[in-house]
């Protein structure tokens, strides 16, 4: 499973902050929940009506 995280204003992407997205999810999660991989990207790909496009994700 892989978690796509968009980033708040003023939040740089760094090696550090995916760590600590990663850690924050296996702490919280169980363990065949949580994301293997984390990746930061700058928007989410949606729809006209706002749903967020998951097969334009996995590609």
């Amino acid at each position: 499973m892989k978690a796509f995280v968009t980033l708040t204003a003023g939040r740089e992407a760094s090696p550090e902050l995916r760590d600590e997205i990663s850690s924050f999810a296996r702490e919280t999660l169980s363990k065949h929940e949580y994301p293997r991989e984390v990746a930061i990207v700058d928007e989410l790909p949606k729809t006209a009506s706002g749903k967020i496009k998951r097969a334009q994700l996995r590609e």
